[in-house]
């Protein structure tokens, strides 16, 4: 059975770098605090866990002489405002892509545009993008694009990992109802990277695998598609998750990720089909 993984599958930059500048953190101070999980991938907190991140919920529960990493979605300015005023030291592990978005956002915002925000409601990232400015609002689905009153002058942008489909379907509604819009393209490189290389790989392979939590709306998001374009497309968490019936006839088997899958995951699920041979 011959297994392609996707050239870009798994950690994106900005995931990596966070990551590694929470080992780092921990290796230099013995321990690290961390506002919610770092990513969305319950083997990647563990790792971290066990390695000394402590995962808390309020700035108050962080001792004064520790450090505070913000994770790489992007946090809230209330937050860095209270880290700031109780003196803590901020390792901002945000990716950078996250920050061009909430300078966009504040830039839309001073040109007197209402912001619209394509992307998930109670995503952090999409939390702290709304953060930014005052007033966001967040549209997820057309459905919902097509909801909005009609209105004079909007900014749009979009959640780092949005699905461009559903972005452009959006746009197309929201083209009907504002009279002076700005859309900012704000998907990532490498989401637009990693989705074109698995509507490549849906169609050349008789199965599909997109490893990912599926606390990931990026990893859910990725098996969407995949799913759309192949109907044998399953989403896995880890090796255990496999089921060796699903390759029943199968010749080619395609596997990505989700920007938040760590390589020794991916390195597990290749190897452990490897070992299985073409199945009538």
């Amino acid at each position: 059975m011959r297994i392609i993984v996707a050239k870009d599958a798994g950690y994106c930059f900005g995931v990596r770098d966070a990551v590694n500048t929470a080992f780092d953190t921990i290796n230099q101070h013995g321990e690290v605090y961390m506002l919610g999980d770092i990513v969305h991938n319950e083997k990647v907190v563990a790792d971290l866990a066990r390695a000394g991140a402590k995962v808390v919920e309020e700035v108050d529960e962080i001792p004064s002489d520790s450090p505070v990493l913000f994770r790489a979605h992007g946090t809230v300015g209330s937050t860095w405002e209270k880290a700031n005023s109780a003196g803590l030291k901020i390792i901002d592990a945000t990716c950078p892509l996250v920050h061009e978005i909430h300078s966009e956002v504040k830039k839309l915002s001073i040109d007197g545009r209402q912001i619209i925000i394509v992307g998930d409601h109670g995503h952090d990232e999409v939390i702290g993008i709304a953060s930014q400015v005052d007033n966001a609002i967040v549209v997820a689905n057309p459905t919902e694009a097509k909801e909005l009153k009609k209105m004079k002058r909007a900014g749009i942008v979009c959640q780092s990992t949005q699905i461009i489909d559903n972005v452009q379907e959006i746009i197309n509604i929201l083209m009907t109802k504002v009279f002076d819009l700005h859309f900012v393209n704000t998907i990532c490189f490498p989401t637009k990277r990693n989705q074109e290389q698995i509507r490549q790989l849906a169609k050349e392979c008789d199965v599909m695998l997109i490893i990912g939590s599926f606390t990931s709306a990026n990893s859910k998001r990725l098996t969407q598609l995949s799913l759309e374009i192949n109907p044998r497309s399953y989403q896995v968490t880890t090796l255990d998750d496999v089921d060796i019936k699903w390759f029943n006839n199968a010749r080619t088997v395609g596997i990505s990720a989700g920007a938040s899958t760590p390589d020794y995951i991916i390195e597990d699920v290749k190897n452990k089909l490897s070992t299985l041979k073409d199945t009538k």
